[in-house]
Parts: C-alpha cells; sequence; structure tokens
C-alpha cells in the first residue's frame, strides 16, 4: 500500500491520530506547521480529518522520489537551454539528441557544489600535500620510463623542438603526468561529465562552452559517442586535452592529415608541444631552480608581483641550491615560489612555470611537470625534504580567504585553494599579528583570523604579498 493511500484513509477517518500518521508516512516529512492546534480542527467537526489528509497529501508531492522526478526535469531543461549555443556551433538537432539521451547528472564528480554539502570533493592538485602530490618514488619511475620514451621517439621530439620550440623532457613530463605515458586512460563519457559540470560544478561557464565544443566534436565525426571519452573533467587524449583546446592547438605532427590526440603519441605530444607554445613557452629556458633564501627574503615575497632579475636575487643573497645558475639564465625574471610555505624546498620559478601552470592551474601540477622533466634530462630530486604538514579542507582555506578580505587584505580569490596570493597574503597575517611566519593554512590560523574579523582589529593589507599569482612576468622598474 502506498504512503499517499494509507495517509488518505488514516487523515479521513473520525479517529485519527497523529502518532499513526507519523507511523504510516513511510519517511515523510510533515510540514513545519505539523501538527495543527485541535482548537483549529474541533470547529470543523468530520471535516477535520479531510483537511488534514489534503495537507498530509501536499507534504507527500515534496518526498524525495518526487523531488528526484523534478531535480531529473530542471535537469533537461538546462540541457534544452544549451541547444541554441550548440546550433550556433553547427550541431544538428539530430547530434544534440543522440549525444544527451539518456544522460543524468553524475552526483559523485570532483568539484562540484552540492546543496546540503560542507566539503567540495576536489582534485589532487589541491586536497594532497606537497609530498604527497610530489610523490618520489612516483617520480623515480616516471623519469626512468620516460628516458626510455626519449630514445624511443627520438625523432618525433627532435621535430617538436624544431617546429615549435619546447624542449622533448617538458612534452614527455606533460605526457607523464596527464596520464602516465598512456596507461592511465579513463573511460568517462565526456558529454556527461561536461553536462554534470556545467549544470552543478564551480565553473558553469567554462563547462558550458566545453559541452559544445565537445558536441561539435561529435558532429564534426572526431569521435563517436563510444569514443568520446576522458577524464570527469572533460579532459581527452594522451595528453589531456579540453574540446576547445582540441580545436585549437591540437597539432598533426605525424603528417596523417588528422591531429589525433588519443591513440598517435607524435600528435599528442606534438599537441602538447603547441599548447605550451600557444600559452607563452620561452625556447631554451628552464622552468626554475631550488635555491636557498636568505634571512631577509622569504615566502612573504612570494607570487610574480615580485620578480626580479636572477642576478639581482643573487645580489640578495638567493642561492642556487644544485650548483651555479647557468649564465643565460641571469638576465631572467624569476620569483620565489613557497609551495609548502616554511615546511619544504624554495624555489626560483621562471617564466616558463606560469606557462606550465596554465596548462594546469595548480603550483603542485607545474612544480611536478618541471621536476620531471628536469630528470628526464639527467637531474634529481629536490634536495630539502618536505615536512609532514596537514592540508586544511577547501572549506577551512575558503574561510581564511574570507576573513583576511574582510580584514583588507588583497585577497585574489576565494575559492578554497592555497595558492601563492593566499599563502603570501598569510605570512602578511601572521607577521602582522606577531604570529609565527609559515605561510601556511591550518586551523589554528582559520581560528586566530576567526576572531580578528569579528573583533574587526585595524585593516592591514600586507605591501610585501602578491595579489595574484599567474600573471606574466615582467621588467620591475
Amino acid at each position: 500500500m502506498s504512503a499517499a493511500i494509507k495517509v488518505a484513509e488514516l487523515a479521513v477517518c473520525s479517529s485519527w491520530a497523529p502518532g499513526a500518521l507519523l507511523a504510516a508516512g513511510d519517511g515523510l516529512t510533515l510540514p513545519k506547521f505539523w501538527p495543527l492546534p485541535q482548537n483549529l480542527l474541533r470547529p470543523l467537526g468530520r471535516w477535520a480529518g479531510l483537511l488534514v489528509g489534503w495537507i498530509l497529501l501536499l507534504a507527500i508531492g515534496l518526498t524525495p522520489g518526487v523531488a528526484r522526478a523534478q531535480g531529473a526535469d530542471a535537469f533537461r531543461q538546462f540541457l534544452e537551454g544549451i541547444w541554441p549555443e550548440a546550433k550556433a556551433a553547427g550541431v544538428s538537432r539530430a547530434t544534440f539528441d543522440a549525444a544527451l539521451r539518456g544522460v543524468e547528472p553524475d552526483l559523485a564528480l570532483p568539484d562540484l557544489v552540492l546543496p546540503g554539502k560542507g566539503n567540495v570533493k576536489g582534485q589532487a592538485e589541491f586536497t594532497k600535500t606537497p609530498a604527497q602530490y610530489l610523490s618520489a618514488s612516483y617520480l623515480a619511475n616516471l623519469s626512468a620510463e620516460g628516458r626510455s620514451l626519449e630514445t624511443r621517439h627520438e625523432a618525433w621530439l627532435g621535430k617538436i623542438e624544431k617546429e615549435l620550440g619546447v624542449q622533448r623532457q617538458f612534452v614527455l613530463a606533460i605526457w607523464g603526468r596527464e596520464t602516465a605515458f598512456g596507461s592511465h586512460r579513463s573511460n568517462y563519457y565526456i558529454i556527461k561529465a561536461l553536462a554534470t559540470q556545467a549544470y552543478l560544478g564551480r565553473r558553469k561557464d567554462m563547462f558550458r562552452s566545453e559541452l559544445v565544443f565537445a558536441l561539435r566534436m561529435l558532429q564534426d565525426g572526431v569521435r563517436t559517442r563510444d569514443t568520446l571519452t576522458g577524464s570527469w573533467a572533460g579532459a581527452m587524449g594522451l595528453t589531456q586535452f579540453m574540446p576547445s583546446e582540441f580545436y585549437s592547438v591540437a597539432y598533426d605532427l605525424d603528417g596523417d592529415g588528422r591531429a589525433d590526440i588519443w591513440t598517435s603519441v607524435p600528435d599528442a605530444l606534438g599537441s602538447a608541444a603547441n599548447q605550451l607554445r600557444a600559452k607563452g613557452w620561452v625556447p631554451n629556458q628552464s622552468w626554475g631552480y631550488e635555491v636557498r633564501l636568505p634571512k631577509d627574503v622569504s615566502c612573504l615575497q612570494e607570487g610574480p608581483d615580485n620578480a626580479r632579475s636572477v642576478a639581482e636575487w643573487m645580489r640578495l643573497g638567493v642561492v642556487r641550491i644544485a650548483g651555479a645558475f647557468p649564465p643565460q639564465a641571469l638576465d631572467q625574471q624569476a620569483f620565489i615560489l613557497t609551495p609548502a610555505g616554511v615546511y619544504g624546498p624554495a624555489f626560483l620559478a621562471l617564466e616558463n612555470f606560469l606557462v606550465i601552470k596554465r596548462y594546469n592551474m595548480s603550483d603542485l601540477y607545474a612544480l611536478f611537470v618541471g621536476n620531471l622533466g628536469d630528470r628526464i634530462a639527467g637531474g634529481g630530486a629536490f634536495v630539502t625534504p618536505w615536512a609532514d604538514v596537514q592540508q586544511l579542507s577547501a572549506t577551512g582555506i575558503e574561510g581564511i580567504q574570507e576573513k583576511l578580505q574582510t580584514l583588507g587584505y588583497a585577497v585574489a580569490k576565494i575559492d578554497g585553494k592555497a595558492g601563492m596570493n593566499t599563502r603570501a597574503l598569510i605570512g602578511a597575517y601572521q607577521k602582522a599579528n606577531g604570529l609565527k611566519v609559515d605561510c601556511w593554512p591550518t586551523e589554528a590560523l582559520l581560528t586566530h583570523v576567526r576572531a580578528k574579523a569579528a573583533a574587526m582589529g585595524p585593516a592591514v593589507k600586507g605591501a610585501d604579498a602578491a595579489p595574484n599569482g599567474g600573471g606574466t612576468l615582467g621588467q620591475k622598474p
């Protein structure tokens, strides 16, 4: 017997009892005004039960099953709203319908903002500590395989360097980081991933645009519904391209008339190199160097806005750990990078670090690719070890960012990610409040900054902190 029938039967019974109704409700949630006062029901006499029945039937309309149906309808309406954009991009109605047939949002995907869910499930670049993400054993295994692949693909890598101006070791490092040289492949249906992210993700506009490009790929016959597969974020192929990137920078290195980033190693590597070139790669430049900082240079000065030439940093006492800086690097602009605050290695990062970061907007990602590339070319691990620090949740980091902004600090973005801007501002706050300056987000810091914001102490902006972490290096005046 359905919950609706049981409630109706009990409601119209002259001897109804709230306890019986609650027992019969199969987990129903009654309205906030339940139970109705008896003095309101008595004047209605025999009509009271009928009134209660109608109220409860209204409540049944808000049960989880109905809510799911309403949610599905809302998602279909959302998808239908994308049709004009898809049509303008050249997608036929038949392709549109076939691509989206049976597609439902996948609430298990990372980076979704779900009602009632506090913490957003994030990607590894922002949920792992530096020591976890930059696993020494994993980097060692990848570098050994990378050197072997460098020999196997020598001719194609040479062609990449000649045509595109990107050093072979960094192209291989992108491949290694993205799919472990092709051994890690996701078979997730791209249309479903992008539709979910466009509907519920943090970056809805970006994923909406990518969904249209993915539909266009089906329209153009680049892939079929069965083969249009990739990651939870919609990235595809050996070197993980978004649909829009496929149309803008995919590269036919092997000259067979089509850019195949899925099965052609030359095309996948050439495409990765072409994307780095399009994002501003500086030929023959490294990504950066591990350094030792003097007493007067610290994590407070982290970020591109405090960039100066390598030679200037040397005059301030910054020393490269693994030997001298190359002569050609002395005039290059560089900035301080401390991914774990004071709890790990420090670096002078160059423009190409920011270029790698534009491939995937994460300091740890760019550092991983840079170090893997160095290892493939004969370099080694970082000398300074990573300390065993705790990674604060995205919600906790957002709380710190919000309170710092309240106190007048130039927070670039409240996103729950402890990038260069956030770390430097944390250091500035710690210095201004007599705390240990470590430029690292913790629960203790969150508690402190909440109390400070509640008291609304004097706003301090932290002049040494960089307002952003993803710009382009320029000359200092």
